[in-house]
């Protein structure tokens, strides 16, 4: 399994994701939109869109994250992707990234701005490729990584899978 791994990472050119995994950005508009038109609290001008490949493994995770845009999410190979949000009412949810269609899997899927989320591989030792789209386009100054005790002092009732998906 190690092997198909470095393969697709060396192939993709990925590097690490700060979250868990790896990332190659492959796509960042041209076009820009205005600080000024951009609804929430962005620090500056934004592209209209970003997209990356993102990889990760069964012996690792994305960490609880949020950013201020809609990220989607697109499945490629490998094993299903879990990905947990806290939405913005502070309910959990667990979906299912891939191709089962039967199971109730979805080959996409979206998660709201602002919402808290995370991701796992479904399958002991194997790995998922995904996509991310994010419009506004991603910037690092729109990334927030969860702090475990702030997380679940304001989810407590979350505290399980909040422990399970942060690394402090």
């Amino acid at each position: 399994m190690n092997s198909k791994i470095n393969e697709i990472v060396k192939a993709l050119r990925m590097d690490p994701h700060p979250e868990g995994g790896y990332y190659k950005e492959t796509y960042r508009s041209e076009g820009v939109v205005n600080k000024s038109a951009l609804v929430g609290n962005f620090s500056g001008d934004r592209n209209y869109c970003t997209a990356i490949y993102f990889l990760l493994t069964s012996e690792n995770f994305s960490a609880f994250h949020r950013i201020k845009q809609d990220e989607i999410w697109h499945y490629y190979q490998g094993s299903s992707l879990y990905v947990h949000v806290i939405d913005q009412k502070g309910e959990y949810h667990r979906y299912a990234v891939g191709m089962h269609l039967d199971q109730g899997e979805l080959p996409q899927l979206v998660v709201p701005a602002g919402c808290w989320f995370a991701s796992s591989v479904k399958e002991i030792d194997d790995y998922s490729l995904v996509g991310c789209t994010v419009s506004p386009g991603f910037d690092f100054e729109d990334f927030e990584l969860a702090d475990r005790k702030a997380l679940i002092n304001q989810y407590p009732k979350h505290e399980d899978v909040i422990t399970k998906f942060t690394r402090s």
